[in-house]
């Protein structure tokens, strides 16, 4: 079984950071708003070294949304740049009216998403926003797991016509991907091959999967743990090719069960190949304060859980 390690840890923000920073460099039309989080959003490169190409607006997320989708219009490239709870719940109507319903090719970059921004506490962490966008027609909805595949995404989304959400976090996590990757939208990433479980995961909740997967490995049990950054559109193809293999599938995510990846996949099992699941996720509940680790822990969203269900699920063939 192949194993995975890392050197580093690092923030994916980071990661869109460093993306956001050489599409400044290549490409002209890409342009950058900002709702008063320039430091927590890492803008500062792309601004320094572009400053006729960044829009600051304030605390006023709503009027970002407005100006981004107008300067659509123009054959700009708009990315937004705020808190996740900030760039979908307080702006739902305008991220609908101005830019889903008409497809502008607006890139809503969120940071800070699920209960790993901490200490802010529930106000600030949002565990709705991937089924609020993923409702959206025509919005693409990628969530990341490391620092590279954050940066690689970020590239990527440039090239790609059309609406994108982009979620990434605030906590350093290891980084595991490599820093040359190409990075397909819609495209599943396999990290492992495995004959008992297949563990599909996203995010934050990637690495914990794959810490998951070693351990069970030790307990004579075989996962398969494959990385489903692109939450819309899904790889059916590659949920469906793994749970042929194993019988059975657990998902993994930060973010409330319904409406998240889980539900996704769930879809997809019932109308080709219904098979017994299980869900690491938030079990319909807002956050509190607290340390992310802390947090991660005590709803259940690390390696440990994703054990237990990988036991349960492979009980219920």
């Amino acid at each position: 079984m192949k194993t995975y390690t890392y050197t580093e840890k690092k923030d994916t923000r980071s990661g869109f950071g460093a993306g956001l920073t050489e599409l400044g460099r290549t490409n002209p039309d890409v342009v950058a708003l900002c709702a008063d989080l320039i430091g927590s959003l890492k803008m500062d490169q792309f601004i320094k070294e572009n400053p006729e190409r960044f829009f600051q607006v304030g605390i006023a997320e709503a009027n970002m949304m407005g100006i981004a989708a107008g300067l659509t219009i123009g054959g700009k490239i708009p990315f937004t740049g705020t808190f996740a709870n900030f760039s979908t719940g307080r702006v739902y109507d305008q991220i609908r009216q101005s830019i889903a319903y008409s497809g502008k090719n607006v890139k809503i970059c969120a940071s800070h998403a699920g209960l790993t921004l901490g200490e802010d506490g529930a106000t600030h962490q949002i565990l709705e926003d991937i089924g609020l966008m993923k409702m959206l027609p025509g919005m693409v909805v990628i969530n990341p797991c490391d620092y590279n595949q954050t940066k690689a995404a970020t590239i990527a989304i440039a090239d790609y016509d059309g609406p994108v959400y982009l979620r990434f976090g605030r906590p350093a996590v290891p980084i595991f991907t490599p820093a040359d990757q190409k990075f397909e939208i819609g495209k599943a990433v396999q990290f492992t091959e495995g004959t008992d479980v297949t563990i599909v995961a996203t995010g934050h909740l990637v690495w914990e999967a794959l810490e998951a997967s070693k351990a069970l490995n030790e307990q004579g049990i075989s996962a398969e743990v494959i990385d489903i950054h692109t939450i819309k559109p899904l790889d059916k193809k590659a949920i469906l090719d793994s749970v042929a293999k194993t019988g059975c599938i657990v998902t993994a995510e930060e973010h409330n069960y319904m409406g998240g990846l889980g539900e996704s996949v769930a879809r997809v099992l019932a109308q080709h190949q219904p098979t017994p699941q299980e869900f690491v996720a938030t079990q319909d509940t807002f956050g509190e304060s607290g340390t992310p680790a802390q947090l991660m822990q005590k709803y259940g969203l690390d390696s440990a859980t994703i054990i237990e269900k990988a036991k349960a699920v492979i009980k219920r063939k």
